[in-house]
Parts: structure tokens; C-alpha cells; sequence
């Protein structure tokens, strides 16, 4: 797969209530703001990025990357943000990423691309751990382009989660073995946490 036909979304459309409603993606971690963090590492990745979110639009339009508000009113959640990638996508494929997971893996688009085309599949999740410790990312997929009509559908039959959207599609699961490349900074904790940890 081309990655010039893969366009990137952060996804930091929520209002951040782990972390006391502030915008999570412009909190400074290691003396930037983590969705730039999440940018500077999905971009090399992507043949276009953008970002997904609700409020204080113009720091985020500082980052020089396209900014789309979601379609569908009142914070609905990660699905509502990659819907509204998907009508602004204007490639194949779209592959999401949250604003706080600064750790993001360097090779997740082209092994994420890689299940994709060899399951033949819809969609492609990222899974790490085996056995009773195996836990999917759905917030890291791939997805091909053509499946607005299917989720825009789920969503306005009042569905929100993610893994139910998915059930009914083709999905490839893509093992990574680095659980902490998918350690999202939640709370305020977190962010004291993680920043002077490798």
C-alpha cells in the first residue's frame, strides 16, 4: 500500500474529564504539546495528516495541518471524529491515532497497512498481548475510506463503540509487541508520570 494514499487523523476531539476537562492534547508533555507529539510521529508515516477537534480550534490550527470539528453535535465520541476524517478524507485510506499517545509506534501505519492487504479485511486494529492479557486499540486503525456510509449509518442509529461498529466488518487484528507504545496519558498523573520516563 502507498502511503500517499493514506491520510492521518488525531483524534482529539473529546473533552478530556480524566483530566479535568482540560484539552488533553494541548497539555505540555516534555515541553510541547502531546498531539504535536502524536504528529511529528504519524506524519513521516502518511501522505496527509489532520486533526479532529472540538474546542480551541486555532492552537491546534497552529500545528499547520488541516482542523475539522466533529459532524455530529455534543462530543459522540471517537467515532464521531473518524467520521468526520472520513468526509474530509480525500484518499483511500485513513488511519487514526488518539491526541495521547505520544509513544505511537514509528512503523504503525505500514504493519497496520500490511494486515489490511493480506487479510483482505476492512479494517485494521492494533492488538497487543496474547491469551487472557490481549487487548485491542481501536482508536489505532486503518480504514478504508469507502466505509463512511456504514458507520455514518451505525452512528445515526444511536451506536457509539467502537468494537461494535467493527464487529460486522472484515478486521484484521495486527499484533504489536510493545505495549507501551500505546500508553495513552489520561490524567493529570499520567502526564507527571510519563515525563521523564522512557
Amino acid at each position: 500500500m502507498d502511503s500517499s494514499q493514506i491520510t492521518g487523523l488525531i483524534l482529539a476531539g473529546g473533552r478530556g474529564t480524566r483530566m479535568g476537562t482540560v484539552d488533553k492534547g494541548l497539555q505540555l508533555f516534555r515541553d510541547a504539546p502531546m498531539a504535536l507529539h502524536v504528529l511529528m510521529r504519524l506524519s513521516p508515516q502518511v501522505g496527509y495528516i489532520m486533526i479532529n477537534a472540538n474546542q480551541n480550534i486555532a492552537p491546534y490550527e497552529a500545528f499547520g495541518v488541516p482542523v475539522w470539528q466533529d459532524e455530529m453535535q455534543g462530543f459522540a465520541g471517537p467515532l464521531a471524529g473518524l467520521q468526520t476524517g472520513l468526509i474530509h478524507c480525500e484518499t483511500d485510506y485513513l488511519v487514526t491515532s488518539p491526541c495521547d499517545s505520544p509513544f505511537l509506534p514509528k512503523d504503525l501505519v505500514e504493519r497496520l497497512a500490511d494486515g489490511l492487504e493480506q487479510n483482505n479485511a476492512d479494517i485494521a486494529v492494533a492488538v497487543t498481548g496474547t491469551g487472557g492479557t490481549k487487548q485491542a486499540h481501536p482508536v489505532f486503525c486503518l480504514v478504508k475510506a469507502s466505509l463512511l456510509p456504514h458507520l455514518t449509518l451505525y452512528l445515526q442509529e444511536g451506536g457509539r463503540k467502537f468494537d461494535k461498529w467493527y464487529s460486522s466488518l472484515a478486521v484484521a487484528e495486527v499484533h504489536f509487541d510493545d505495549e507501551d507504545a500505546f500508553r495513552n496519558i489520561n490524567t493529570l498523573d499520567d502526564l507527571r508520570k510519563y515525563e521523564t520516563t522512557a
